[in-house]
């Protein structure tokens, strides 16, 4: 038999990660969320309900909930291209802290 070269450790992380994460849509939209969102929102707005395909963000100020609603299509197809189907239907921002 053949031995392989070692891997790269990131490759395990990454598989490790998908099969820890929980099996749901919140899940997955929070792990492509930083680089769909940017650098704007990703830091300050933060993925932490869904229903029914909306995804609810917590956002840090009333005005950065205001700019994410605004852009909301835009952030919504990038996330169901990263997710590889139209699974998010909108999202929901919400000037609050995030929940948890």
């Amino acid at each position: 038999m053949r031995r392989r070269g070692p891997r790269r450790v990131g490759v395990a992380l990454e598989r490790l990660t998908a099969e820890l994460a929980p099996a749901t849509l919140l899940a997955e939209v929070q792990r492509v969320w930083e680089p769909v969102a940017g650098e704007a929102f990703a830091g300050r707005c933060v993925p932490d309900g869904e229903r029914g395909g909306v995804v609810t963000v917590a956002c840090a100020s009333a005005v950065l909930a205001q700019e994410l609603d605004l852009l909301s299509e835009l952030v919504v197809g990038r996330l169901n291209e990263r997710l590889g189907r139209p699974a998010v239907r909108g999202l929901r921002p919400q000037a609050r802290p995030p929940r948890g």
